[in-house]
């Protein structure tokens, strides 16, 4: 079995692993992005299904055994999380990916965000990065390293109610044909 097909389970202590923390987002709103996707964005390389979320927390290459820990603290934050309220405020694009940026209504998701980053960083997993968390999906990447942006105004997907079910925590593989990723821990939240 190659490192990149090995499940959670079978992947060794010593092993580096790319992790981050994550917001599922619910059925109804993956169909209404995708549907969105499909009609609003020409450009690019489309961010697909399975790969939508709200990242809370990169953590990069990580050894495989710290993998219990952390999804240990996302599940100890996410417990103590509110009811989350979000809703679509807009497209926005980087010099790298174009995303749906989203408004906190009552802060719930920022305070959970805060509370996992606090917790990975007291963990010595993580280190937070000098910009304020913000609530978006990435729905767009550029096709290409060094390649301009797409330059896409697209009117956001407004119809889209933003239901979050669950956090996880995810393992990223990096491929040519994009990122994959595995769920290697989820974790009820405790506004639900």
């Amino acid at each position: 079995m190659t490192k990149e097909r090995a499940t959670a389970a079978s992947v060794a202590g010593d092993d580096r692993v790319r992790l981050f923390c994550a917001l599922q987002l619910g059925d109804d709103t993956l169909k209404c992005l995708t549907d969105w996707q499909a009609a609003a964005l020409s450009a690019g390389r489309i961010v697909p299904r399975e790969n939508l979320h709200i990242t809370l927390a990169f953590l990069g290459h990580r050894a495989a055994a710290e993998c219990e820990p952390i999804a240990q603290e996302l599940r100890a934050a996410a417990a103590r999380a509110g009811e989350i309220d979000l809703s679509v405020r807009g497209y926005r694009e980087t010099r790298s990916v174009g995303m749906v940026t989203l408004d906190d209504g009552g802060r719930a998701a920022t305070r959970l965000a805060d509370d996992v980053q606090a917790r990975l960083e007291a963990l010595g997993v993580y280190r937070r990065e000098a910009r304020q968390w913000l609530p978006h999906v990435t729905v767009a990447r550029s096709r290409g390293r060094g390649q301009e942006r797409a330059g896409l105004r697209p009117e956001p997907p407004n119809t889209c109610s933003i239901n979050v079910v669950r956090a996880a925590l995810y393992r990223s593989f990096l491929g040519s044909g994009g990122a994959r990723y595995e769920v290697l821990a989820t974790a009820v939240l405790g506004g639900r």
